[in-house]
This record gives structure tokens, C-alpha cells and sequence, in this order.
């Protein structure tokens, strides 16, 4: 747990801490066999929002992401033009697991990335972060918009 906490370069009395902690809007949890990660996120949710996405921006902190958020699940269909920083998908599904992770999405290439059917919910870190984090499918994402009543992994009161 401790090398994952340092290689996302977050606290770990932070990361431990949160993990448990009762859920946060600006916060995404993700947890999974190599342990658990926490992203401070911009929540998307309008079609303009999802939209726009991360196009124009030329920096993220590491450990802060978008999570795009769908009224129902659907196909999610992605790309990167305008997009000037390097991208991992993690495509979940209504439930918070994640069903599929596209890595290092290429700035700028407007190449079609699917991920798939069923999709609610789209969390974009930074390139590379969730093979060094172990992030893959099967993993379980907690987020106040995944509805307690049908999450792999429920928010606490």
C-alpha cells in the first residue's frame, strides 16, 4: 500500500486516511487487488460539459482527474482532439466497476476510442497512471453519483 501511495505522490496518511472516509464529490476512490487510489476530480455531467472535457488545458495535477458522469449507462465513445496531455480512460459501469482502461491516450489524434457498452461513468487521469496503480478492469470506483443502492463499492453516510 505504501509504494502505491508514492508512486501516485500523494500522502499516504492522506490516502490511507480517505480511503474509508465518508465520500466526496470532489473526490473519486478506486480500489482493486495492487490497493487503493484517491483522485481530486472535476465532476462533468452536462452534454456541454462532457463535451469540452479536458480539451485546451495544458496541465493536471497528478492527482486530479475528471470524472464524466452519464444519466444512464451507454456506448462511450472518446478522443483526443484539442487535448493536450496524454490520458488514461477508465471506462466503469452504473455499479462503479471498471470495465475497461484505455492508456495513454495520444494529445491532439482524433482517433475513436471505445470503451465499450454499459458505460455511466468515465474517470481521465493523467498518462500512465493507472498501469503504475494496478487500475484495471474489475477494479471498483466510489463516487457520490454512483447510487449507494447498486455500487460495488457504496459511499457512507
Amino acid at each position: 500500500m505504501q509504494s502505491w501511495c508514492l508512486a501516485l505522490v500523494l500522502s499516504c496518511h492522506a490516502a490511507i486516511a480517505g480511503a474509508d472516509a465518508a465520500c466526496d464529490a470532489s473526490r473519486v476512490d478506486l480500489r482493486g487487488p495492487s490497493g487503493r487510489a484517491q483522485f481530486s476530480v472535476e465532476v462533468v455531467d452536462t452534454p456541454a460539459e462532457r463535451a469540452r472535457g479536458l480539451m485546451f488545458r495544458e496541465d493536471m495535477a497528478r492527482s486530479a482527474g475528471m470524472l464524466f458522469v452519464y444519466e444512464a449507462p451507454q456506448a462511450a465513445v472518446f478522443w483526443m482532439e484539442n487535448t493536450l496531455i496524454p490520458l488514461d480512460m477508465i471506462f466503469a459501469d452504473a455499479s462503479g466497476r471498471v470495465t475497461h482502461v484505455h492508456s495513454d491516450a495520444r494529445p491532439l489524434d482524433r482517433t475513436p476510442i471505445d470503451g465499450g457498452e454499459g458505460v455511466q461513468f468515465v474517470l481521465e487521469v493523467n498518462g500512465g497512471l493507472a498501469a503504475r496503480l494496478g487500475i484495471g478492469p474489475g477494479a471498483e470506483m466510489r463516487h457520490p453519483a454512483i447510487p449507494s443502492d447498486s455500487a460495488v463499492w457504496p459511499c457512507t453516510p
